[in-house]
């Protein structure tokens, strides 16, 4: 199964799944963690027939459930072959890597994934160092498989 991604600048992604049965289902995943999902009129891919909004925690909870296989092949639009995204995770307050350096998350390491830029309100910190301290309210900045990025956020979210 191929799902369809389309970025939605200011937005988030856009994912569109058509399972073997002839439904199509839609995920908007939104840069601040909030998920929204549709499902469509199988004789009328425009109507939706209802949505389920989910915050970044009920998403991640939805995500481990579903599986641990993830979607085969994500293809963003005119792209083939390349299956990375690039998503935004919050710090959250209870978070068991809050006011630690980011090092101690091993992230590339235990995910394959890598935090390109920590967004903190004072400023974006590209690249940094693995002594970056993350605090409460920082978004990391991550590129990675969609599995990895997924095993990151539930990392960092202390799942």
């Amino acid at each position: 199964m191929v799902t369809r991604r389309t970025p939605l600048p200011g937005v988030g992604t856009q994912y569109d799944i058509a399972t073997r049965g002839g439904q199509h289902i839609s995920v908007v995943a939104h840069e601040d963690g909030r998920r929204f999902i549709g499902f469509y009129d199988p004789e009328d891919p425009d109507s939706c027939q209802g949505t389920v909004p989910l915050d970044a925690e009920e998403a991640a909870r939805l995500a481990s459930i579903i599986g641990p296989e993830r979607a085969e092949s994500v293809l963003p639009d005119g792209e083939f072959g390349l299956d990375l995204v690039t998503e935004r995770i919050p710090i959250e307050p209870d978070s068991p890597y809050r006011g630690r350096p980011m090092g101690d998350t091993k992230a590339r390491t235990r995910t394959g994934a890598s935090i390109v830029a920590v967004l903190r309100r004072t400023g974006a910190h590209p690249s940094p160092a693995p002594d970056f301290r993350l605090e409460a309210g920082d978004t990391l900045l991550v590129v990675g498989t969609r599995e990895g990025v997924d095993d990151l956020a539930d990392i960092i979210a202390g799942s």
